[in-house]
């Protein structure tokens, strides 16, 4: 075949695949885990950053002549609620990683993008989050058994109440809870997506990574002592489950530590969370992302005094350390950063 038609055939034919593609598949990515993953900077402070000269410039991609912009090519499922991207997808009133993750992810791919977030706050990953393979804990239950019973005790004999005693099987059913509520959430996200999203009717979904941001609940009473052998069981079991056996892992290292070095249980967390990168089978699909190192310097320096400064404050924060500070900045970030480093999974894969 002539060299010049040859090129031309193939440009036309990657060209039409490409399209074909775009017109037929969804990108679907998975974010789950605890408070910080379901978002707590406040839609006020978001506002705020968005419209001051200072901080505008954060922003300024994610609005359109004075107004946020609500994605049509990437779509948002977090427990009931469901729509294009935009801010507060986060707790109520509030935005979280998804906004700038989903951004980034949305321009990167043709594809539309779907993301499926499962985040509830205070869900450890030792108990509620809890894998499969990672089995059962029996003496932990036991252990929690004895102490539930006498609490309970306790307070009905201290308040005259009949509240029930607790059962092993009512504690070992919590154990993994959360885990099995994310599957059932994403499977019939999945089964309803042309339904919930009807942009996306007649189109293929198609698993395309994980995002995982959690840590704060695992560092009390020894869990932060297991987290590596939790996290790898429940690496292989979301792969398993899902039938996706090398699907992109991104794990966002818990971070509350700001600017200051890591300790204690935190540390131990964090070691966890980093050292998932080296185990066998993982070392080209998953990557974990500091956020300690993407800290919001104007909102750290006047935490400490925010109560006496609370008009300041409110200019660059809106909640608590354990919560990024409620940082918009930060936030962002963190999203970014998630994004780049899946991206760059996908692309070794």
């Amino acid at each position: 075949m002539n060299t010049r038609i040859f090129f031309f055939t193939l440009v036309a034919f990657l060209l039409l695949g490409g399209s074909a593609r775009a017109d037929g598949r969804v990108k679907v990515f998975i974010l789950a885990g605890q408070s910080n993953m379901e978002g707590k900077a406040q839609n006020k402070l978001v506002e705020y950053q968005a419209t001051n000269p200072k901080t505008a410039d954060h922003f300024a991609h994610l609005r359109k002549d004075g107004e946020w912009i609500t994605r049509e090519d990437v779509f948002i499922n977090y427990l009931g609620r469901r729509g294009g991207l935009t801010i507060g997808y986060g707790s109520p009133n509030r935005t979280g990683v998804e906004l700038e993750l989903g951004t980034a992810l949305g321009d990167a791919f043709e594809e539309p993008v779907l993301l499926i977030k499962t985040a509830w706050g205070g869900h450890s990953l030792f108990k509620l989050f809890r894998s499969p393979s990672a089995g059962i804990p029996e003496e932990r239950i036991q252990a929690e058994y004895e102490k539930l019973t006498e609490r309970t005790k306790k307070d009905n004999e201290k308040n005259n109440r009949n509240r029930p005693m607790p059962t092993i099987e009512g504690i070992r059913a919590d154990y993994g809870k959360s885990y099995r509520n994310m599957m059932t959430e994403v499977q019939v996200t999945l089964a309803e997506m042309g339904t919930r999203f009807p942009a996306l009717k007649g189109k293929t979904p198609e698993l395309a990574g994980f995002v995982w941001f959690q840590g704060w609940n695992d560092q009390y009473e020894g869990a932060e002592l297991e987290y590596a052998s939790n996290m790898e069981h429940f690496i292989k079991d979301v792969r398993r489950d899902l039938k996706a056996p090398k699907l992109p892992f991104v794990i966002g290292v818990m971070g509350q530590n700001q600017s200051k070095p890591a300790k204690g249980a935190m540390l131990a967390v964090q070691e966890a969370q980093l050292a998932m990168e080296k185990v066998k089978g993982f070392r080209k699909n998953v990557r974990a992302v500091r956020t300690d190192i993407l800290v919001d310097k104007a909102a750290e320096a006047l935490y400490p005094t925010w109560k006496e400064n609370i008009e300041e404050w409110e200019k660059v924060g809106s909640d608590h350390a354990y919560h990024y500070l409620g940082s918009a900045i930060w936030f962002n970030r963190m999203g970014n950063a998630f994004a780049q480093a899946m991206l760059k999974l996908m692309g070794e894969r």
